[in-house]
């Protein structure tokens, strides 16, 4: 290469995205995805050992597929083959097949095909090298958004490992940021910028776990700091802010802190919707704290919470609602995920209300703390030996599905504590029926106590 061709793929390096110039090259500069990559896994053994297999890639915009795919042909000795799902068909397909021979009969080098956005290929393209993959000739990573159980013939998945990646953590995003503005190769440390703590909190929460999102905007953040790309010459930094990351992404950061007061404030409002029975308030709040960058699962979990602690059982479907609420956002997570939240809340807030299992289960409390460990009633203690039967274990018990109704008054509470009431459901929704049936058999109960009272 003469001096010529050096400036010019310099310049041609230089005018690259961030996001693409900073792309790690080997497994140690990979940030993130611990679990599919970190020391002791599959892949990482993969790679040392230089004995790739067939895998599916599968995970969010920004996760590392295709980084991924890049550290895998530069530290294997495999001949790489990068593909495009949008832009090649069958006849693509082939030729490439057709190169793996080559490279295997004249060079006895294996070809990973990396096919970028895999589920765009139909039922007829993925066929087409299927054999292939089969065969050993070609060794397949697909790269895919969307859940290849669905977009993935199942001859095709059965041949290749599903390794699921997932959105980069708020940590990871950051050890990212502040690489690219110290990196003075490939980043942006020619600069000489610094950002300040809150506007970096800014963009790792809008990036949502997607590195590549979270450079694209450091970039145009700094192109308008700097508009010529040029270096510091003075040695003094620049300070991105706040208001420079709000512009350059036209995106307002919302007054919101995790584990500051508004954080409470809002959750708070969330919590009170649901109780009072508005679901427009409490999906409004819902969507302010998921805007804000607020954790999905949390406010999952206090939905859950709520389900029991002011429904209860006036609507029992409203727990389900929300543990499977919970569930599929963890299977789709942003921003798919967020309208099962969504859905959820409407139901919570929707739902009859009634606290009385909260009620009862403080008022319990109280009397355990109170009273500590009573003995249990000798009628309902399990007799597994005659010791235990001699003694008076199990005497007297009756086995309810033995009596009509399958019901039969007796005491199963300790003896110091008979006829306390704890649970008193309401008059809403189911627990209105139950109320019915609780009071049908405890006035058998207060029959028997009258009855035995008058005999003695």
């Amino acid at each position: 290469m003469d001096l010529f061709e050096y400036s010019s793929q310099k310049n041609a390096d230089a005018s690259r995205p961030l996001a693409d110039r900073m792309r790690p090259t080997v497994l140690n500069e990979f940030i993130g995805q611990t679990h599919a990559v970190g020391e002791g896994t599959l892949i990482r053994n993969a790679i040392e050992q230089d004995r790739m297999f067939s895998m599916i890639l599968w995970g969010p915009p920004g996760c590392g597929k295709t980084t991924l795919a890049g550290i895998f042909a530069r530290q294997t000795r495999c001949h790489f083959v990068h593909f495009s799902a949008v832009l090649s068909g069958v006849k693509e397909i082939r030729s490439v097949i057709k190169d793996a021979k080559d490279q295997q009969s004249l060079f006895r080098k294996k070809t990973i095909l990396f096919v970028d956005e895999i589920h765009r290929f139909n039922k007829a393209q993925q066929d087409a090298f299927l054999h292939h993959v089969e065969s050993g000739l070609i060794t397949l990573i697909g790269a895919t958004t969307e859940n290849p159980s669905f977009e993935v013939i199942p001859p095709l998945m059965s041949r290749c490992r599903l390794i699921t990646l997932k959105p980069l953590s708020s940590n990871d995003i950051t050890v990212i940021i502040e690489s690219a503005l110290k990196d003075k190769q490939r980043g942006l440390g020619q600069l000489n910028l610094a950002i300040d703590k809150d506007a970096l909190a800014h963009l790792v929460r809008i990036s949502d776990g997607d590195a590549r999102t979270a450079l694209n905007g450091l970039e145009t953040t700094a192109l308008l700091i700097a508009p010529s790309g040029n270096d510091s010459s003075d040695g003094k930094s620049s300070n991105i802010t706040l208001q420079n990351i709000e512009g350059a992404m036209e995106r307002k950061a919302l007054l919101y802190d995790k584990s500051g007061e508004e954080h409470y404030n809002l959750i708070s409002a969330f919590h009170k919707s649901l109780r009072g029975n508005d679901p427009d308030a409490a999906v409004y709040w819902l969507v302010r704290m998921l805007s804000a960058g607020e954790d999905p699962l949390y406010i999952a979990r206090r939905m859950v919470r709520f389900a029991s602690e002011d429904i209860g059982n006036a609507d029992p479907n409203a727990l389900g609602i929300a543990l499977n609420a919970m569930e599929a956002f963890r299977f789709l997570g942003h921003p798919e995920g967020e309208l099962t939240l969504s859905q959820a809340a409407i139901y919570l807030a929707s739902a009859p209300k009634s606290n009385s299992i909260y009620v009862a289960h403080k008022k319990v409390k109280a009397v355990i703390d109170q009273h500590g460990a009573l003995p249990v009633p000798l009628h309902i203690r399990n007799a597994p030996t005659a010791l235990m039967s001699g003694l008076g274990y199990g005497k007297d018990y009756k086995y309810a599905h033995d009596y009509e109704g399958a019901y039969v008054p007796q005491n199963y509470l300790p003896e110091r504590l008979e006829g306390r009431r704890f649970y008193l459901p309401s008059e809403r929704g189911r627990e209105k029926r139950i109320k019915g049936l609780l009071e049908k058999w405890r006035s058998f109960q207060e029959k028997k106590k009258t009855s035995k009272e008058s005999k003695s």
